[in-house]
């Protein structure tokens, strides 16, 4: 009986033994520059579990005890694998080597891919795609590639507005490397803030939204600047037709410190000032110009902790100056008029890395974000006669924006193999300038210097999340989470509770069906004036009579990955309901009077829901993806459009992308694009009659006319359709690689509508509805440099 007490025993301690876990943990790099690899591969193929690393590049997996075959694999890189015994916990940094050979051959190991993750309604974008695909002259853009992928639509001819599954504009979340950017447009919206040299990752994600993301309804934008290459000093540029750029990078201290700097300036305003000043003999001066300026500093003091920090700046600016002097009987007249338009970005960064331990991981970070618009005119005159001056002085200034400061602590914890858990919490200090404007006037003794418009309103934001990225069996994953959030405005408070939940179903080793539902709150708005071209848009919070922004939005789809191919597919459809939607009363806008903004404002609700499909080849000589979208996006307003429910201006029943890449050797690549969407929605009288006031057109012989306005945005502009052409010259010398890049944007100069207006045709005795088309074919030509 003892021995048999005995050996029980023994087995008990020997299977404790067996069944000891350990922990394999480490960074992955790649090896050339020491930047960190976000969503890279490490994979133990015979246990059948892994890990992908984070947005830091990190990893972590715990097993038993025993030998392991470690791999990790990334797209261009070659396959990392090491075999050892593991008998404790375990520190692996991977330094990633970049395939010397032809990219099609590369050989692809157990990635992750599309079929394999939870989150669903999520594309990350090459940023090496979006460098080779063409561009409105050339100037490569993030965000007018994102407005080629399913559910994205832009906001018009050329623009950078983008609205996602019929979200509106403030309802996308765009993050630089962690900060908001709240508005990405340079040139009146024909290019964004994002200087795509200095961009090492860009992620979208359009539904399923993880627990850690919160604030926005619609999307988040995640982009990725560069660390700065801690190996060697790097540097690229280019020299287009409307502005240059050029970002270096390198180490300081070398595999310790490093830094990336990029900036691009336009200079539009270089080219015309000389016509101008010829023009009015030199009287006047005038001109506009937009500029960027990115910057990065990485330190790492050892594996455990790291710091970033990290900055954006970037302006618009229009200016004009004239002067008139004239001598008139013995009289000096003098005057002088100053105009002035300009928006811009700023926003910086500090981060710290720390590693508690092999499992938990933490980022804690520091922000600030701000955005600001100003137009002024400023006109001086005055006269002089005998030695005695008369002066006077009109100026009118507007001022708007948002400032916000931010602190947040986020946390990575990898509890098992089958766990990934993430919490964190953050709280943000808003500043809303709704609109200022400053009025002078001095004429005659008479004095005047007064603010019209409304204080800055101060707002407290704060929020905390869990979620939990976990395995059931081999087929089955899912992604559960809450977000936690308040505001404080004006007295008031709201709160909110927001679950999330993605989940995944492996039918096979390729194919997977998914399946999410997401809640989202927003405390911000931003009142749109569709009339004005300009960044007039103003952020304004919710307050005690201004409700939130909700929605709520229900995804299924089917996955599947070609992985020998680097193929990715998929198919989704979705519902999403909203409510809290602010828009004007009709004919109100920001201008014209000093009235509190929440007077003439309307709120409602709105629905989008459709399909899309998507097919991706993210690698291999040909690249690229073809996407479709089938969509419908309504709105529903007590007191617009007599309470009935009506189309969203950005309504589209159909929306497809084809976009290619292809390289025919290291010397020469081509890209294409084509797109097409069924014609915005818009609002047109549906009929017309002769005013009977007497007015003095009717005096003249015009007649004037009163419009009926019927159904809102119940007219359809034509469909839009466009295709780009792009050529790419490459020649490697020594230390040095330069591009020639010609393009064509609409090659087929298609005349799409930018937008509809009645016009008198005195030989019809009718009025006419007329087009306004923006773009005809326009060729470009940049030529671009590395060493």
């Amino acid at each position: 009986m003892k021995k048999i007490t005995l050996l029980a025993l023994w087995a008990l301690v020997c299977g404790s033994l067996w069944a000891q876990k350990y922990t394999i943990s480490g960074y992955v790099t790649d090896a050339q520059s020491g930047e960190k690899l976000i969503s890279a591969r490490v994979f133990d193929p015979d246990r059948k579990i892994g890990a992908m690393t984070n947005a830091y590049g990190f990893y972590s997996i715990t097993t038993e005890a025993g030998t392991v075959a470690l791999n990790c694999s990334y797209v261009g890189f070659q396959p990392f694998n090491a075999a050892f015994a593991l008998s404790k916990d375990t520190t692996i940094n991977i330094d990633l080597v970049g395939e010397g050979v032809e990219v099609d051959v590369v050989e692809i190991t157990d990635q992750v891919d599309i079929a394999d993750n939870a989150q669903m309604s999520q594309i990350d974008v090459p940023i090496e795609i979006v460098k080779k695909i063409p561009a409105l002259m050339g100037e490569v853009d993030v965000i007018k590639a994102l407005q080629l992928l399913p559910g994205v639509q832009s906001g018009g001819e050329g623009s950078t507005g983008f609205y996602v599954r019929g979200g509106g504009p403030d309802q996308n979340l765009i993050l630089l490397d962690g900060v908001p950017v709240y508005n990405v447009s340079h040139l009146f919206g024909f290019f964004s803030v994002f200087p795509a040299d200095a961009i090492s990752n860009v992620s979208l994600i359009k539904g399923g939204f993880p627990a850690r993301y919160g604030g926005r309804l619609s999307s988040v934008i995640d982009i990725s600047l560069k660390d700065g290459n801690l190996k060697k000093f790097h540097g690229e540029g280019s020299i287009g037709i409307i502005s240059s750029k050029l970002t270096l990078e390198g180490p300081i201290w070398k595999d310790k410190t490093s830094f990336m700097v990029s900036g691009r300036r336009t200079y539009l305003d270089l080219l015309a000032q000389p016509i101008i000043l010829a023009a009015t003999e030199g009287n006047t001066t005038a001109g506009y110009y937009f500029y960027d300026l990115v910057g990065k500093i990485n330190h790492k003091f050892n594996d455990q902790n790291r710091l970033y920090m990290s900055f954006y700046g970037g302006n618009d600016k229009a200016y004009l100056r004239d002067k008139y002097d004239e001598i008139y009987q013995g009289v000096n007249y003098s005057s002088t008029t100053k105009f002035k338009l300009g928006w811009g970005n700023k926003i910086a960064a500090l981060r710290w890395n720390h590693l508690f331990n092999d499992k938990l991981f933490a980022n804690f970070t520091g922000t600030y974000s701000t955005f600001n618009f100003v137009v002024g005119a400023d006109q001086s005159d005055s006269r002089t006669q005998n030695g005695q001056t008369m002066s006077s002085r009109y100026a009118l200034g507007y001022d708007s924006g948002i400032r916000d400061y931010n602190l947040r602590a986020d946390f990575d914890w990898y509890a098992s193999p089958n766990h990934l858990m993430r919490f964190g919490g953050y709280g943000i200090a808003h500043k809303f300038t709704p609109g200022v404007s400053n009025l002078v006037i001095q004429s005659d003794g008479f004095n005047l210097d007064t603010i019209i418009g409304q204080k800055p309103i101060l707002a407290q934001e704060v929020g905390v999340y869990l979620e939990d990225d976990f395995k059931i069996g081999n087929r089955q994953k899912m992604n559960l989470g809450l977000h936690a959030s308040g505001f404080w405005v004006d007295k008031k408070f709201y709160r909110s509770l927001q679950p999330r939940v993605a989940y995944r179903l492996l039918v096979d080793e390729n194919w997977a069906a998914k399946a999410s539902f997401t809640t989202m709150y927003q405390y911000i708005h931003l009142l749109t004036n569709a009339n004005v071209g300009l960044p007039t848009d103003l952020w304004v919070p919710s307050t005690g009579s201004i409700k939130p922004q909700t929605a709520y939005q229900g995804a299924v789809g089917i996955a599947r990955s070609f992985k020998d191919q680097g193929l990715e597919f998929s198919v989704e459809g979705y519902y999403k309901y909203m409510t809290g939607l602010i828009e004007y009363k009709e004919g109100a806008s920001y201008f014209g009077d000093a009235t509190d903004w929440q007077t003439k404002v309307e709120q409602g609700n709105g629905w989008a829901y459709g399909s899309e499909f998507f097919l991706q080849k993210k690698y291999g000589k040909t690249t690229g993806w073809v996407g479709y979208t089938l969509s419908w996006n309504k709105r529903q307003f007590e007191n617009l459009n007599d309470g009935k429910v009506f189309a969203f201006k950005y309504d589209r029943r159909h929306d497809a992308s084809f976009v290619l890449t292809h390289e025919f050797n290291k010397k020469v690549d081509v890209g294409l694009v084509w797109v097409y969407g069924t014609g915005n929605a818009t609002t047109l009288p549906l009929a017309s009659y002769q005013g009977t006031s007497f007015t003095p057109l009717q005096q003249l012989g015009y007649p004037t006319t009163v419009d009926y306005i019927g159904e809102r945005n119940g007219y359809r502009m034509r469909p839009y359709h466009r295709l780009d052409l792009s050529v790419n010259l490459n020649k490697e010398l020594r230390r040095f690689t330069r591009t020639w890049s010609f393009g064509v944007y609409n090659a087929y100069s298609r005349r799409n509508p930018y937008f509809l207006y009645f016009d008198y045709d005195f030989r019809t005795d009718k009025r006419v509805l007329k087009q306004v088309s923006l773009f005809p074919i326009i060729p470009s030509v940049s030529y671009r440099f590395k060493f």
